[in-house]
C-alpha cells in the first residue's frame, strides 16, 4: 500500500447509510459525502431527511433519499436495487438503524422482545442480505453497535444482547466475504448525546458527583463516530477486518473507574 493523504478520500464511491435522519446516522452520511462519496440514505421519519439531503447536495454529491423501515425486507431490497441502478454499484454500507426502550427484562413482553430483535438485528441482516450482492469487490461494511455489547445493561437487556449479536455477526461476515475483498467492521459509540436519547436518559443513572463522564473529561459528538466510520471504509483501513472499534472516550477501558475533577481515579 502506498500511504498518502488521499488514501482517506472516497471520491465517486457509492455509500448507503441506514437510519440517516439524525445523530449517528446523519453525521456519517454527511461525512462520507464530504470525503467524496455519493450517498443513498433512508429513515423512517420523513421530517428528518430533508436537512441531510440538503447538506449532501451542498457538498456537490449525489444523494438518493427514501422513507422506509429497515425491518421491512422487501422495502430494503427495493431501495438497494434502486441505489444500484441510479448511483451505481455499492461501495460502502453503514448499518446504523436501530433503537430501544427502557424496561427491566421482567417487564418486556414477548412482543416487545421480538420488536427489539427485529429493530437491532434484522435491520442489519436485511441490509447485508440484499446489499452484498450489489456491492463492488473491495467494498466495506460498518455496523453500528454499542458499548452495551460489552458489559451489563440493566433496563436494556435485549437491546444489549442484540448489539452483542451484531458484533459477533460482523466477525462471521468478515470471514465469509473476505474473498471478495469486502471488509466488515463495527463501531461501538458511547457518551455521544443525540436527539433520540432524551427519553432514554430519563430515570437513568447519573454521574458520581465530582467525576467526569469519560477519561477524556468530556462527552463525545456524532461527528467523532463519523470520523472513525470514514476511516474504516477508506483505503487507510485496507487491512482492518472483522473488528469493533469503541468510540467512547475510554469508557470501556475505564470500567468502573471514574476520573475525578483533580485528575485522580476512584471506583
Amino acid at each position: 500500500m502506498d500511504l498518502a493523504p488521499d488514501s482517506i478520500l472516497l471520491t465517486d464511491r457509492v455509500a448507503v447509510v441506514t437510519g440517516a435522519g439524525r445523530g449517528i446516522g446523519a453525521a456519517p452520511a454527511v461525512a462520507l459525502a464530504r470525503f467524496g462519496a455519493d450517498v443513498a440514505v433512508f429513515d423512517m421519519d420523513p421530517t428528518l431527511l430533508p436537512e441531510v439531503v440538503e447538506q449532501i447536495g451542498a457538498l456537490g454529491r449525489r444523494c438518493l433519499p427514501d422513507v422506509l423501515d429497515a425491518r421491512d425486507d422487501d422495502a430494503v431490497a427495493a431501495f438497494l436495487q434502486r441505489t444500484h441502478e441510479e448511483l451505481g454499484p455499492i461501495d460502502v454500507l453503514v448499518n446504523n438503524a436501530g433503537g430501544t426502550f427502557r424496561a427491566r427484562f421482567e417487564d418486556v413482553s414477548p412482543k416487545g422482545e421480538h420488536a427489539l430483535i427485529r429493530e437491532n438485528f434484522a435491520t442489519v441482516t436485511n441490509c447485508v442480505r440484499h446489499g452484498v450482492p450489489l456491492m463492488s469487490d473491495g467494498g466495506a461494511i460498518v455496523n453500528v453497535t454499542s458499548v452495551e455489547a460489552y458489559h451489563s445493561a440493566p433496563a436494556f437487556g435485549v437491546y444489549a444482547a442484540m448489539k452483542a449479536a451484531v458484533e459477533q455477526f460482523t466477525k462471521t461476515l468478515a470471514v465469509e466475504y473476505g474473498h471478495r475483498g469486502i471488509r466488515v467492521n463495527c463501531v461501538a459509540p458511547d457518551m455521544m448525546p443525540t436527539p433520540g436519547d432524551e427519553a432514554l436518559a430519563e430515570g437513568g443513572t447519573h454521574l458520581i458527583e465530582g467525576t467526569f463522564p469519560t477519561p477524556l473529561r468530556r462527552m463525545g459528538a456524532a461527528e467523532e463516530c463519523a470520523a472513525v466510520i470514514v476511516f474504516l471504509v477508506s483505503d487507510m483501513a485496507s487491512f482492518v477486518n472483522g473488528t469493533s472499534i469503541p468510540v467512547d472516550g475510554g469508557t470501556i477501558a475505564s470500567g468502573n473507574w471514574k476520573t475525578r475533577l483533580d485528575g485522580t481515579f476512584g471506583l
